[in-house]
């Protein structure tokens, strides 16, 4: 029969033309030169990677991809996850090593992922404080968190070996494991932010978990032989589980009609202020 494609149909105002060309040609070099299995694009009959497609069901136009399909089954997050979290460790430590030395196309651009940009006055993924269940009680000690967030990610720096381009969404659900060969998928918030970031994301509604330690440890027993952690990087693993945890939120705020959003109603934010009392 046929090969199998996915076609992937942007939503508007996130990315430019240019976004998503950057971000296509990254996945391409990641898989060419660090053995990063990825989804790769399908040029259409004019030799472009990016299609302006106009339909009369939608208002405006919408930029389109065509990927070629990748086989692999996505980890259940029941099953033991330590090993996962190893291999999610080296493949996480390739794309980092990779994004150090990889010469950014002329028309580059992605999104910033700083402090501005998650949590602070001009958020990619909306405010915080529009979360689901922000309550006037606890805006006073989420607002003191977040403060404890900056001044930490201030203190940390963008030093290039922390800060560059990064998938920024890493978790579980984002990797394919195929006879036992782990693939990336979904790098539509890969952007410009602090490389520890991925692992917040890998621990993504998993930071109460008993398991975290071990999980963590794991990541860096596979993260660790490819590319060097400096003890004080190692340390502020916390600051990203934290942020990532407040950018959830600030995601659940502005995607509220989405099922991962109506899962977590009610808990979420009581986790949060106790998992942020252990952190400070």
């Amino acid at each position: 029969g046929a090969t199998p494609v996915v076609l992937r149909i942007h939503r508007e105002g996130y990315h430019t033309r240019d976004g998503i060309l950057t971000e296509l040609d990254w996945m391409r070099a990641l898989q060419a030169d660090a053995g990063v299995k990825t989804p790769q694009s399908i040029a259409a009959a004019n030799g472009e990677h990016v299609q302006l497609v106009a339909h009369e069901a939608l208002p405006n136009p919408r930029h389109c991809v065509l990927f070629e399909f990748i086989e692999g089954e996505e980890l259940a997050e029941d099953q033991d996850l330590v090993e996962p979290f190893r291999q999610l460790g080296e493949v996480t430590a390739r794309t980092h090593l990779h994004s150090e030395g990889w010469a950014r196309p002329a028309y580059f651009e992605r999104l910033t992922w700083d402090f501005e940009h998650m949590l602070g006055g001009e958020p990619n993924w909306g405010r915080w404080e529009d979360g689901p269940d922000v309550t006037p009680d606890r805006l006073p000690l989420l607002r003191r968190f977040v403060s404890v967030i900056e001044r930490r990610l201030q203190r940390f720096g963008r030093d290039r070996r922390r800060y560059g381009l990064a998938h920024s969404d890493l978790r579980l659900a984002n990797l394919l494991v195929h006879e036992g060969d782990v693939r990336v998928i979904d790098f539509d918030d890969s952007g410009v932010g602090w490389f520890l970031y991925d692992l917040g994301s890998a621990l993504s509604l998993l930071e109460d978990s008993p398991e975290v330690d071990a999980l963590i440890a794991s990541w860096l027993g596979g993260y660790l032989p490819i590319r060097t952690l400096t003890p004080d990087e190692i340390a502020e693993i916390p600051t990203f589980m934290m942020l990532r945890r407040m950018m959830v939120l600030a995601w659940m705020g502005s995607h509220s009609d989405t099922e991962l959003a109506h899962e977590q109603r009610g808990g979420y934010v009581t986790n949060t202020l106790a998992i942020a009392e252990r952190c400070q």
